[in-house]
Formats: C-alpha cells, sequence, structure tokens
C-alpha cells in the first residue's frame, strides 16, 4: 500500500519546507542583490502568481491523479507515448540538484558549527574571503561537511512519509519561522536599515529594461518553488482525495514567497546598515553576513541562528530531492524505502565531490568561466527546471480534457477555471518559452 501524509498540515508544511529551502536564504538574498533588489522583487513576485501557482498546482495534480512516482505518473496520466522521459528528467534533475545542493548546504552546517565553538572569532574582519577561500579549497573539509548534509537527509528519507518527512517538517517549519522573523526584527533595530528596505521595497524602475532581471527572476522562481523537480508530483502522489490541491499550492506559494521576503529582510537592513555591497553574488552568506556578524551587538548569536536557518531549510528541501529518485527505484526495482534513500544517497554524495572540490583542485574545470557547482546551477535552475515546468504545462494542459484538469485539481468556480487553464494552456507555455529564448540568445 502507498505510503500517504497523516494530514493536510502535514502535507502543507513539508512541501512549504520542500520549496522553502537555501533558494530563499543563500540563492534569493545574492540574485536579488545581482539584479537591483525591489525590481527583481517585483518581477520574482509576478512569475511566482503568474507561473509559480498555476505549474505547482498542474505538478499536485499529476501526481494525484496516478498516486504514482515521477515517471509511472507521467505513464499512466496519457494514452500517449514517450511521456515517461518528462519523469525521467526530473528524477535526474532533482538527483543533480542534490549532488551539489548538499555542497552548499554543507558550508552552512561548517559555519554554524565554528560559530557554535566558537572557532568564528578567530575571523578578523578583512580577512572573512580568504578565510572562506580556504575552506572551500580544501580538498577535505567541504566533502566532509557535504557527507553530513547527505547523511541527514538519507535518516529521514528513510523513515519513511509520516515518521520521516511530515514529522520532521512539523518541528522544523514553524521553527524556521520564528528563527526568520527574530533575524527580520533584529535587522530592522540596526541604525542604517532603511537603507536595506530601500533596496529590497523601492524598485529602480530602469532595472526593469534589463533582460537578465527577468531571466533570474523566472530562475529563482522555479529553483525556489521547486517547479519542474518532481518533488511537488512525488508529495502530490502522497495526498488523500479529500486534500484539496488548489488551496494548498496558493498556501505553499505564498508561505514560500513570504519566507524569502523576510529573510531579504533579515539580511539586506545588515548590509546596508554597515555600508556593505549587496551584490557579492553565492558568496554574500558566507562572507559579507560574517563582516555584519563580526561588528553587530550579540553577533555571534545573530550568527548561530542565521545559519540553523539556513542549514535546516537545506534539510527540508534536500529531504524532497532524494526523495523523487528514490520513489522511482522503490517501484521499479522493488526496492525498501531504505535501501532506495541509502542507494540514491550515496550516488547523489559521489556526484556531488566535484562540486565540493570545484573551489579547490579542480577549480579550473568549468564553461563559460563558471565553476562546476556554478554551472551545474545554472543550467538546472534556469534550463532544465522551465523546461520542466513546460512539460508540466502541455501535459495536463493539453493531453488532459479541461473537465479532468479541473476535476483533479478540486476547482469548481467558472471563473478561477477559466484562469488556471488559460495559463496553464497557453501563457505559462508562451511565457517559459519567450524567456527560454532569451537565455540563449543573452
Amino acid at each position: 500500500m502507498r505510503e500517504q501524509w497523516n494530514t493536510r498540515a502535514g502535507f502543507v508544511l513539508a512541501t512549504i519546507g520542500c520549496a522553502a529551502g537555501l533558494g530563499n536564504i543563500w540563492r534569493f538574498s545574492y540574485v536579488a542583490g545581482e539584479n537591483g533588489g525591489a525590481a527583481f522583487l517585483l518581477i520574482y513576485v509576478l512569475c511566482v502568481a503568474i507561473l509559480g501557482v498555476p505549474l505547482m498546482l498542474g505538478e499536485f495534480c499529476i501526481g494525484r491523479r496516478t498516486q504514482a512516482d515521477a515517471v509511472a505518473s507521467f505513464q499512466k496520466g496519457t494514452l500517449r507515448r514517450g511521456w515517461a522521459a518528462a519523469g525521467w528528467l526530473m528524477a535526474v534533475v532533482s538527483f543533480v540538484f542534490l549532488s551539489y545542493y548538499a555542497v552548499i548546504a554543507g558550508w552552512a552546517y561548517k559555519y554554524f558549527v565554528d560559530y557554535l565553538t566558537g572557532a568564528a572569532a578567530r575571523m578578523e574582519s578583512g580577512t572573512l574571503t580568504d578565510h572562506f577561500g580556504a575552506f572551500v579549497a580544501d580538498p577535505l573539509e567541504p566533502v566532509f561537511w557535504q557527507f553530513v548534509v547527505v547523511a541527514l537527509t538519507v535518516t529521514v528519507v528513510a523513515a519513511g512519509i509520516k515518521r520521516g518527512i511530515e514529522s520532521v517538517n512539523k518541528v522544523l517549519m514553524p521553527l524556521l519561522g520564528v528563527i526568520v522573523i527574530v533575524l527580520a526584527v533584529y535587522a530592522l533595530s540596526l541604525d542604517g536599515a532603511c537603507a536595506g528596505l530601500a533596496f529590497l521595497f523601492r524598485p529602480d524602475w530602469k532595472a526593469l529594461a534589463q533582460p537578465g532581471v527577468y531571466l533570474a527572476a523566472l530562475g529563482q522562481a522555479f529553483f525556489s518553488l521547486g517547479i519542474g523537480a518532481g518533488a511537488l508530483l512525488t508529495y502530490g502522489s502522497y495526498t488523500t482525495c479529500d486534500q484539496k490541491l488548489a488551496p494548498a499550492a496558493v498556501t505553499v506559494a505564498s508561505g514560500d514567497t513570504l519566507f524569502a521576503i523576510v529573510a531579504g529582510i533579515a539580511i539586506f537592513p545588515a548590509v546596508f546598515a554597515l555600508g556593505l555591497d549587496p551584490a557579492q553574488g553565492p558568496t554574500l552568506a558566507f562572507v559579507t553576513l560574517p563582516e555584519v556578524f563580526n561588528i553587530l551587538p550579540a553577533g555571534r548569536l545573530f550568527a548561530i541562528a542565521f545559519f540553523v536557518l539556513l542549514g535546516l531549510a537545506a534539510l527540508t528541501s534536500s529531504v524532497s530531492m532524494l526523495e523523487v529518485p528514490c520513489a522511482v527505484l522503490m517501484r521499479r526495482l522493488r526496492w525498501s524505502r531504505k535501501r532506495g534513500a541509502l542507494v540514491i544517497g550515496v550516488a547523489a554524495f559521489l556526484a556531488g565531490v566535484p562540486s565540493a572540490l570545484g573551489f579547490g583542485m579542480w577549480r579550473e574545470i568549468g564553461v563559460f568561466g563558471m565553476g562546476i557547482l556554478q554551472t551545474i546551477d545554472v543550467i538546472a535552475s534556469s534550463i532544465v527546471l522551465p523546461v520542466g515546468g513546460l512539460l508540466i504545462a502541455l501535459f495536463v494542459g493539453w493531453t488532459w480534457s479541461g473537465e479532468e484538469a479541473l476535476r483533479v485539481a478540486g476547482i469548481s468556480g467558472d471563473h478561477v477555471a477559466r484562469a488556471w487553464l488559460l495559463l496553464l494552456r497557453f501563457i505559462a507555455p508562451c511565457l517559459i518559452l519567450l524567456i527560454l529564448l532569451g537565455l540563449l540568445v543573452a
């Protein structure tokens, strides 16, 4: 018998945990910093509303309709052959995400331990770039912390849906909400915090003329919500028939977006209060913010709370990434959950080692001037995920009848039904294709 969520709240919290991870804190902060702050945020919110919610609901529906893993859901969801490839694409991309996601999460665990033990006290202002560079260039330490993250992820997934994934998210998601709110309140109390709020909420309209801002916002929306990676489909397959999918999709997308915005409020006021540059790229959380922690009153406590937030948020998302290929192998090879989680976990760890070493002994490897980890991140989040979103829109919007799609989604209102089908069948595919074309041209 296929596992199911114990409660609707458990499903919603687990799905928010799937979405709310490094993408909302580490990635959102540096991508927003690189793309003008408020202008990027405006486009990002529009992408979530116009593309994110309809596609998230569509992905939920695919899993709900067949009560199966990503590959089987596409196979059983239509009589047309070839759609199983879409499920395999999602299983593979989830595996790839986990491989390098665990590397970045490992950085957060390393910094948390350093601040907790007091080792970070030896990091003086002005030397933090060198400290971070020495850490990621080390041939062993990044791999060790990557292993810690993968081991924790395997442990949670092996425990099952109710006792593992749902139970962990019921505890961690409220805890993460409290931590991020406390950090935001503290950041707002700093002198000069208004500049950070202005950066995040007062748009520079000239930035809207830059195509790169739209590409970044789309990539961030897909990465943050996890659309097109099969996790939402897989989580949707564990729902019962009485759990309504449309309200869940709105709740999850809203919660995920709010989490990212509050995280931005926790980060940018502190960065601007100390006159630092928000456009630091991926090192914002590991170089710029530690500079802030060194200067702030009670900065060590602020740092511990921040890296706890970052590490736990990463865990809830990495669990969903492992669950997608694990569910596929459990069905196809008739493996136990523990065996599937362990095998995929070991494989993801080994696949992620090049990303872990990509800042040290393998730093010369990459394309277009990017290292291994950044290359994989750009391809996966800016290309493969939007392609996955496009496949979801085409599958639900065009291989299913409108009546069937609405029945599975649980939508009854005429206006809402027409709006969802319009977005799913026409607007979402056209926007995704335009933005992908723009990426190729850029």
